[in-house]
């Protein structure tokens, strides 16, 4: 099982390795470990575990931490109101992925469209 958790992790783009045990990422957000633990059990963080059951952040788990952070810091938002903000980020992100792909595809349409006299009709 090890060596599956490691051909999973071979997969993961640098920011997604899970590094960081839980006290070293509580003390790179400037928070307890107990609040890392309760934003795990909300849902808004999602640490890898390890075969013996030890939370391992990663750069990227540590990037939302910080966001979330500042989000209640300078927005006043509660908990549940960062989790709506994240899910609400991702899908906008979805969709400026699938409107750059819609776009490109576009672009590859035009570019092999034959000009106005050879397209036949009434042009």
């Amino acid at each position: 099982m090890a060596r599956n958790r490691r051909e999973e992790q071979a997969g993961l783009d640098a920011d997604e390795q899970p590094i960081y045990v839980i006290s070293i990422a509580a003390r790179l957000v400037g928070m307890h470990q107990q609040t890392l633990r309760y934003y795990e059990r909300a849902g808004l963080v999602e640490p890898k575990r390890t075969g013996g059951n030890i939370r391992m952040y990663s750069n990227s788990d540590i990037e939302r931490i910080r966001l979330i952070q500042r989000w209640i810091d300078d927005f006043g938002v509660n908990l549940a109101g960062a989790e709506i903000m994240m899910r609400m980020s991702a899908q906008i992100r979805a969709l400026q992925d699938e409107l750059a792909a819609t776009r490109a595809e576009l672009d590859r349409l035009r570019s092999t469209r034959l000009p106005a006299p050879y397209r036949g009709g009434a042009g």
